[in-house]
């Protein structure tokens, strides 16, 4: 079991670390972006206009859901 760095990342709905977690849950492919405020319901930030920090958080997301083999069944 891989403990999870989501301790080291905001985890709010719709930051970086919660989209990434959400694209590997629902396997959706690897496509960093995020969201200002709540998903679907505010604007959506992608990875042209993304820092290296929150590339990595999407990253840290994604990586840590796939690891756990965590999907939607």
């Amino acid at each position: 079991m891989t403990a999870t760095r989501s301790a080291f990342y905001d985890t709010r709905h719709g930051g970086p670390y919660d989209r990434g977690s959400a694209d590997s849950w629902y396997r959706r492919s690897f496509n960093p972006h995020y969201y200002v405020g709540d998903t679907y319901s505010s604007l959506k930030v992608e990875l042209k206009d993304m820092t290296a920090e929150e590339i990595a958080a999407y990253t840290a997301g994604y990586r840590d859901t796939e690891e756990q083999g965590d999907h939607k069944e």
